[in-house]
């Protein structure tokens, strides 16, 4: 856990997953990228699930859900998800909270790593949502794009993890950058999808920002380190240096979701190049 000004910030881990390297590096060469994130006999990476939990007086924010529960043995073997030490909700019992505690939870977008954990199967076998007495934040774009997704996209949003939630009510649309509590705002980027969005967290003058997939590792913070799965590339770009760049000036704490080992850093400039400094969390 971190202190952060008036909030309390924990790395809500839901276990590790792996991913072709060369989709997550695009056109950067594997000699490159290998150094830093070696990959298996199959060419995959490790990566982390680390989803974000806020506390802030009677709000318990939860900023993207993991993969979630409920696949077929040949799903969990595509992309090698091991939650042996323990998934999401194991771990925010860890630290003390319960599903039913959470009040919000935000969605980056709606990729099957990032909301995958929205719902959960009854004992009747109905999916309902995991956190019932939460509101779910994230994009309206987002969601009628997830409905009706090209080819290349398709694979990555799965209907279960939002349809119950638009069934029940507990959806809330955005429509652009908002506060969704004091202190607590998301900013779209675009990139990865078109309607992605960030997490900003500002308290007594600090400001933490919790990156999703515009750098969904620490070794994605160059600026041509970009996902082959980005579906504009170029946007993910421009917004990554605007917003590294602000980040720098004004000392923010950057959240990986995906990085395996680096969760949290400071971003420092050294002879021109951007380095991090770990922080831990």
């Amino acid at each position: 856990m971190i202190k952060f000004g008036d909030f309390e910030l924990y790395s809500a881990s839901d276990g590790l997953f792996k991913l072709d390297g060369g989709a997550m590096f695009g056109v950067v060469p594997k000699a490159l990228w290998n150094k830093t994130n070696p990959a298996n006999e199959m060419n995959r990476i490790q990566l982390g699930l680390h989803c974000l939990l806020i506390k802030s007086g009677a709000e318990l924010i939860l900023v993207d859900t993991g993969v979630g529960g409920g696949y077929d043995e040949k799903f969990l073997n595509i992309f090698e998800i091991d939650q042996s030490a323990g998934n999401l909700i194991q771990n925010l019992q860890n630290f003390g909270f319960e599903p039913e505690d959470i009040t919000k939870v935000i969605l980056t977008h709606l990729h099957f790593d990032h909301a995958g954990g929205n719902c959960t199967e009854s004992a009747s076998g109905e999916r309902i949502a995991t956190f019932p007495n939460a509101t779910y934040y994230f994009q309206s774009g987002e969601l009628e794009y997830a409905k009706s997704p090209d080819p290349r996209s398709s694979a990555s949003y799965m209907a279960r993890n939002w349809r119950p939630l638009e069934k029940n009510g507990q959806l809330q649309l955005l429509h652009g950058d908002e506060e969704i509590c004091p202190g607590v705002s998301v900013a779209v980027t675009g990139g990865h999808t078109e309607f992605h969005q960030i997490v900003k967290i500002k308290s007594q003058g600090k400001t933490a920002c919790f990156l999703a997939d515009l750098a969904p590792t620490n070794s994605h913070i160059k600026t041509p380190y970009v996902m082959g799965y980005d579906l504009f590339p170029k946007v993910t770009m421009e917004q990554k240096e605007r917003v590294l760049k602000q980040a720098l000036q004004e000392n923010w704490l950057l959240l990986f979701e995906h990085a395996p080992f680096t969760k949290a850093a400071h971003l420092n400039e050294e002879e021109g190049k951007l380095k991090l400094k770990k922080v831990d969390f």
